[in-house]
């Protein structure tokens, strides 16, 4: 079972390169030399889509569903995260771009998943997902949708001091 374990994690993402789902989006990114290049533009829909697991007691929401934007231009959406327990949590945000083949295109270039979140107990924030969509996006592909799933890491790290602190 453990071998089993291991080892469906590289074989996740084998799986989901190759059928193009789980769009997966890594650090901050920005456009190539080429994409730069590119002069056509066109304008396509983002959704954002906010989910929690399930052990997740925080609020976490964009501030809007969805934005009209233009390729190669740099656009910025807000999320809120809200703490409603009366203890320090740790929270950590892991993306996806659907559909996959557009995750490639989708440049982050500032984001709250790059890093795992503090919030002390009922704080709420406000945090900015910066992101350029490259010109170079597949014409057949005319919408994206940015998901984020809101984990409770608080028992997984050791951040005692910062936890007393708040």
């Amino acid at each position: 079972m453990f071998a089993f374990g291991f080892v469906l994690v590289p074989l996740y993402d084998v799986f989901c390169e190759i059928t193009g789902l789980n769009g997966k989006i890594t650090g901050p990114s920005f456009l190539s030399e080429e994409s730069k290049a590119i002069v056509e533009q066109r304008e396509l829909l983002v959704q954002f889509m906010t989910h929690n697991n399930e052990s997740m007691p925080w609020e976490f929401d964009s501030e809007k569903s969805q934005m009209r934007v233009v390729t190669g231009n740099q656009y910025e959406a807000m999320f809120v995260f809200h703490n409603k327990t009366n203890k320090p949590m740790v929270g950590q945000v892991i993306p996806s771009v659907s559909p996959g083949r557009g995750a490639e295109y989708f440049h982050k270039t500032e984001c709250f998943c790059f890093e795992q979140q503090l919030l002390a107990a009922g704080e709420r924030i406000e945090l900015p997902v910066r992101f350029i969509i490259d010109p170079a996006l597949p014409k057949e592909i005319g919408s994206l949708s940015l998901g984020y799933t809101l984990f409770d890491i608080t028992d997984k790290i050791d951040r005692t001091k910062d936890l007393a602190k708040l």
